[in-house]
């Protein structure tokens, strides 16, 4: 969906709409789907100036349009749920790249979400001091 709403411009509820005809889930994956894409797509700015602050040399516009949305999602997972542990995160994501990527993607995606793991682990990103005061 992600990818989608990247490449062609249209809303992610315009997006919902095409993808669940075309298939099939449990509500609470459904759920589950649909908010992070929300988030993501609310966030995007955001995530994206924390993967090119992470990335050497890159422009967001210029990565892969897989590899930059398997950053945004992970990324967007690593700040706003800290029930599920980066490294969880971080596989994840490898693997999804390495499947729908190139062959480039899965080493890629690693080098830059261990750099912003880090980078949350000093204190240095996460939720709005907002979010995390309340």
């Amino acid at each position: 969906m992600l990818f989608q709403i990247d490449l062609t411009g249209v809303s992610p509820r315009d997006v919902f709409h095409d993808f669940w005809t075309d298939h099939s889930a449990a509500s609470e994956v459904r759920g589950f789907a649909e908010e992070l894409v929300l988030g993501v797509y609310g966030d995007r700015r955001e995530l994206d100036r924390w993967i090119i602050g992470a990335s050497e040399h890159w422009r967001i516009e210029r990565m892969a349009v897989v590899d930059r949305n398997v950053l945004r999602m992970a990324v967007h997972e690593m700040v706003h749920d800290p029930e599920t542990p980066d490294a969880v995160i971080i596989d994840e994501a490898i693997e999804v790249a390495k499947k729908y990527g190139s062959e480039e993607s899965g080493s890629f995606i690693n080098g830059v979400l261990d750099a912003i793991r880090k980078r949350k682990e000093r204190g240095e990103l996460g939720p709005d001091p907002a979010e995390r005061d309340g």
